[in-house]
């Protein structure tokens, strides 16, 4: 378990820092250059909550900073695999102390979906993983098949990040 903290703990410092430094600009960033737009689907099949947490709010910040640069973005944020257990509001099978971390996925998950970023639940992960979709934070979207969701923001040009 302490293997898993200390790694844990040193990306999330790292992303604190990153995500404290204010003024971001696509001059920083040559692949930017000549960008207008920028749609990404994420793949996330994340199980700990803690390490969702991290994800998500590196991910809510990527999308405010590719705003603050003017990049139009258009996030999906597709649950896939284990990481559906995540976005259940049924927390059976989470020990007490993942329950802080579970709070912050929801509340991350809902300022996401203010900011406009879509969110979608993999039915078939659901029915392997034993979660019920009626059980699902309000925000997320039902889909039959994660993938063939993720196939179908591919071929609109959507850049795929898997998260896992």
């Amino acid at each position: 378990m302490k293997t898993r903290i200390m790694p844990l703990l040193s990306l999330f410092v790292a992303i604190s820092l990153v995500c404290a430094v204010s003024g971001v600009s696509a001059e920083e960033y040559a692949s930017m250059k000549g960008v207008e737009s920028v749609k990404v689907v994420f793949d996330e099949r994340e199980s700990s909550p803690q390490t969702a947490v991290v994800h998500l709010n590196l991910l809510h910040q990527t999308f405010k900073d590719l705003e603050a640069m003017n990049k139009n973005p258009v996030f999906v944020v597709i649950f896939s695999g284990p990481s559906v257990k995540l976005i259940s509001k049924n927390r059976e099978g989470f020990p007490p102390g993942d329950q802080k971390s579970l709070d912050e996925v929801a509340n991350t998950l809902s300022e996401m979906s203010k900011d406009g970023i879509t969110l979608e639940m993999c039915l078939v992960a659901a029915k392997v993983f034993g979660v019920d979709p009626a059980s699902a934070l309000p925000e997320i979207k039902r889909v039959g098949n994660g993938w063939i969701s993720m196939i179908g923001y591919q071929a609109q040009g959507y850049s795929l990040v898997p998260i896992y």
